[in-house]
């Protein structure tokens, strides 16, 4: 048919595919046609090269030919902060011993900073500045890393994480290492805490996005959800609707060849670097105010103190077994429970 003979809907249906087609013509084949010459060369010094196949539900869904930066900050510092005239990089774990930066101007305390944001890279000055949290963490917050949890028991870990729930009463964040451990748990605890009154959703088995997630966590005071890193690091839900994190384990990378490659070029100082990120972005997503309290509970008795260091110094950590840690849980919560319930009639 004639392009004039087509209809509007048609019409628009064409040009989307056109458009899609010129796409993959002018970006992913001239991306693959260079992935392909390349693997009769070695590997750039400054790229990791890998093939690996995906899988979902115990089947091969998909391959692919890999080829990553080691230090992907390169091309950050190059192509977007060296043609502008000026750039603000500002995070609240951007240096990975946050309190040890406020009032330090030594080179060594923003050593991980500047590498972490390839500021190590730009040739004109950068200037550092941390400040003090507006938050009284000492009162608002306590640390448990409970110690007597086996490790890789899902019965267990699905024990202490439905306990500690109804401790607090919902209002809890369930954080898993693993997409297999976050539906054993959910597998077991989902009937006990309907019965008990307490919603749950959970990342990966209520088909939902996590956007959509957290939207409805966010808008009740007592549900529970279960996730993995994707809410670990972007749930912002002020006030009483979170109030308990539980992670179910030490956040280690994954060894792949990816990690493997970055540890060799920075360091053995590396894992612990990014676990103690990974676990200070957990810890912030309890206090988002001032009027909040909360409790972050590791079920890791294997967790070292020095992966705590980056979370705030004057946040209390205690060490114990799960009957005291769930009393610490009830009996914190219950005062700022109590404070924001509003008055009886």
């Amino acid at each position: 048919h004639k392009a004039e003979a087509w209809d509007r809907s048609d019409r628009m249906r064409a040009e989307a595919l056109a458009r899609g087609l010129e796409r993959r013509a002018t970006m992913l084949l001239p991306a693959w046609r260079h992935a392909l010459a390349s693997m009769h060369q070695d590997t750039p010094e400054a790229f990791a090269d890998w093939l690996a196949i995906e899988r979902s539900e115990g089947r091969d869904v998909d391959a692919g030919l890999f080829r990553h930066w080691i230090d992907p900050t390169v091309p950050l510092a190059h192509e977007v902060f060296t043609p502008v005239q000026g750039v603000v990089v500002t995070s609240a774990t951007l240096n990975d011993r946050p309190d040890h930066a406020v009032g330090n101007a030594q080179p060594d305390v923003w050593a991980y900073a500047r590498g972490r944001t390839g500021a190590h890279h730009l040739k004109g000055p950068v200037h550092e500045g941390a400040f003090a949290s507006p938050f009284d963490y000492a009162k608002q917050t306590r640390v448990i890393v409970v110690n007597d949890v086996t490790l890789g028991d899902s019965g267990q870990l699905a024990g202490a994480t439905r306990a500690l729930f109804e401790a607090a009463g919902g209002g809890a964040l369930g954080l898993f290492t693993s997409i297999k451990a976050l539906k054993a748990v959910h597998s077991r605890i989902a009937g006990p805490l309907a019965e008990a009154g307490l919603t749950l959703y959970a990342q990966h088995a209520d088909g939902l996005d996590p956007g959509t997630l957290v939207s409805l966590f966010r808008a009740e005071d007592d549900a529970c959800l279960l996730g993995t890193d994707a809410l670990r690091d972007g749930v912002d839900v002020p006030g009483r609707s979170l109030r308990l994190v539980v992670f179910d384990r030490v956040p280690w990378p994954r060894p792949d060849i990816l990690h493997k490659a970055r540890r060799a070029r920075f360091g053995r100082g590396y894992d612990d670097a990014l676990v103690r990120g990974r676990i200070a972005q957990a810890f912030g997503r309890l206090i988002r105010r001032e009027s909040d309290h909360g409790v972050f509970v590791i079920l890791d008795a294997r967790t070292p103190s020095r992966l705590l260091t980056g979370l705030p110094s004057q946040t209390p950590v205690h060490r114990t077994g799960l009957q005291d840690a769930i009393g610490i849980v009830r009996q914190f919560l219950k005062p700022a429970a109590l404070a924001l319930a509003p008055p009886q009639q």
